[in-house]
């Protein structure tokens, strides 16, 4: 459920900089300028936060979950040694 969210966040991202950037003009002066440099950046931050968030999801909670008892297991027989 989670990973559609990050798709959907991933695309409206996309799409706001596909409406921004051709009004956006990183060379002009003063506040307007800062603001374009800002808001590029921002998008960038959320555009990598939801890709990392996509891409580095763990694979199942049931791993997990067996890891424990494994680690658990090992533990037992080294103190019953």
């Amino acid at each position: 459920m989670r990973r559609y969210r990050y798709i959907i966040c991933l695309l409206l991202a996309g799409a706001m900089l596909f409406y921004a950037v051709p009004r956006l003009d990183v060379y002009s002066s003063g506040l307007e300028g800062v603001f374009t440099i800002t808001w590029l950046a921002f998008a960038l931050i959320v555009i990598a936060g939801n890709l990392t968030a996509l891409l580095y999801e763990p694979k199942s909670k049931v791993n997990v979950r067996t890891r424990r008892k494994v680690v658990t297991s090992n533990r037992k027989r080294m103190r019953s040694h």
